[in-house]
């Protein structure tokens, strides 16, 4: 193992990059269903395309092919002029909700992106 491989691993990333270059070299796409089940327009992007505007409203759904990675961001607070930014590496052939995330007391504003299927 060569020593930059060790440091990678001491991060974590060899894995992340492992999986990256299995996309790439495969043919590199995923497709993944998102679905808006809170009270909110949930703009999001998917590897930096930006949704539109009709799946970011409540009950809005889509079915994304991606083809960089599968990489979504999303602000996770419901209100207007607050903006916490959250990321994930999505799953190929899996399912998924904006959900009301009930984990934070106190802040009925706060949204999550759940894996259902």
């Amino acid at each position: 193992m060569s020593n930059n491989q060790s440091i990678l691993q001491d991060f974590g990333l060899v894995e992340e990059l492992d999986e990256q270059a299995g996309e790439t070299i495969t043919g590199g796409y995923e497709v993944f269903t998102i679905t808006n089940r809170t009270g909110y327009n949930i703009p999001y992007s998917i590897d930096g395309t930006q949704t539109r505007s009709e799946f970011a409203k409540p009950g809005g759904s889509a079915v994304w092919t991606a083809y960089s990675g599968g990489i979504i961001k999303f602000d996770t607070d419901g209100r207007a002029g607050y903006v916490q930014t959250q990321s994930y590496n999505l799953s190929n052939g899996a399912k998924y909700e904006f959900q009301y995330n009930t984990k934070t007391p106190g802040n009925p504003y706060d949204i999550n992106l759940y894996k259902v299927g």
